[in-house]
């Protein structure tokens, strides 16, 4: 329960002084809805009871509590791998690996060769493939 405690004591010193977050489930209950929704800051704050820059303060708050959870339980995602060798063992149990092929859109590049290079075949479209801008 220490992880709890220091939750609830995080809550405590971040959230500002109207909100209507009171402790670390609900911050969680937030932050996963928050998450989930898609509303914008706004209606989000309408529906939960509290104004727009606080909803996005609070989720904030929230997804770094989250993420301090996954880093210590040991479930966050690995996000990089330096080399093949790394990445081949570190899937080596699994059967199974899907990989999200999301195309991210960019900004056109000027310099033609790094147009190529970003081409998606999309109407008139670049696109990352390494998945980001």
């Amino acid at each position: 329960m220490q992880l709890h405690d220091s939750c609830d004591n995080y809550v405590d010193k971040h959230r500002p002084m109207q909100s209507s977050i009171k402790n670390c489930e609900e911050l969680l209950f937030f932050t996963l809805f928050s998450l989930k929704s898609g509303l914008t800051y706004d209606v989000l704050g309408l529906v939960t009871g509290m104004d727009g820059a606080t909803a996005k303060r609070n989720q904030e708050v929230g997804i770094l509590v989250l993420k301090a959870v996954f880093q210590e339980t040991g479930d966050a995602p690995k996000r990089e791998f330096k080399t093949v060798k790394e990445f081949e063992s570190f899937f080596e149990q699994d059967e199974t690996l899907i990989i999200d092929g999301t195309e991210h859109y960019i900004e056109r590049p000027k310099n033609k060769d790094n147009q190529k290079q970003n081409y998606s075949g999309k109407k008139k479209l670049s696109c990352s493939p390494w998945g980001h801008r």
